[in-house]
């Protein structure tokens, strides 16, 4: 069975298998795959997040810990790190304290059974974590839970594109470009045709946007960036 198509535990295993492999990695190859656009929509994920001063911020799939980092920049913010692969934050915690950089608050966390107490968040982000969970239904239930009434849930996320004169260069570069290039700085060629398949079997952005509806947010909206391959999410707890 393709990766992109396993389910349950099966397919939890598979993800934090791979990201442990491909950690030490991971933010060069974001750098080069989304050719450095990512900064600019992890900027706007904690835009829209309007995180109040002092507010508090969970970074869920966090990975090394980018869009938490970014939180803390804000006055009096403190943040929450969470991702069930334990390497990725290493290497994010490594990281920073290399540069003696203020670091959030790292925690092992399963995005289907948060670690957390209910109301405890003004606002739960995501970056590139959806499209790996195996029940988005009961993730989106989750965040919503441990969020405060009025936090934000802003999901980062890739999305099919809709056909456009541009599908077939941007075909080219999902299924061949991006996994040739991760092999060639991984050695992982796998992870890095997972990773395109995993988007084209993902929601559509309207259906996402359907899911946050469905898990009780209000206010909801999205946008498409990058020719319509990636999508930013909101929406409120009432």
């Amino acid at each position: 069975m393709k990766p992109e198509k396993l389910t349950g535990q099966a397919r939890a295993q598979y993800v934090q298998a791979m990201f442990s492999r491909i950690a030490y990695r991971y933010d060069l190859m974001n750098r080069l795959m989304t050719f450095g656009q990512d900064r600019y929509w992890r900027a706007e994920v904690i835009r829209r997040a309007a995180l109040p001063t002092g507010g508090r911020l969970l970074d869920l799939g966090t990975g090394t810990g980018d869009l938490a980092i970014d939180a803390l920049r804000l006055p009096g913010v403190s943040a929450v790190a969470g991702d069930f692969t334990l390497e990725m934050m290493l290497v994010g915690h490594r990281r920073l304290q290399a540069r003696r950089q203020h670091e959030p608050a790292w925690s092992g966390a399963d995005a289907l059974h948060l670690p957390f107490r209910e109301q405890v968040f003004d606002a739960v982000v995501s970056g590139f974590l959806m499209r790996n969970v195996s029940d988005v239904e009961r993730a989106l239930r989750e965040q919503r839970r441990v969020l405060r009434p009025g936090g934000r849930v802003v999901i980062l996320d890739t999305t099919r594109p809709k056909p456009n004169l541009l599908t077939p260069v941007i075909n080219i570069h999902m299924h061949r470009v991006i996994p040739a290039l991760g092999k060639l700085l991984t050695g992982e060629g796998e992870a890095y045709t997972y990773l395109p398949d995993s988007t084209e079997n993902f929601l559509s952005a309207e259906q996402l946007a359907a899911r946050l509806q469905a898990a009780g947010f209000i206010q909801v909206g999205f946008r498409r960036l990058n020719f319509g391959t990636i999508a930013i999410h909101w929406g409120v707890n009432p």
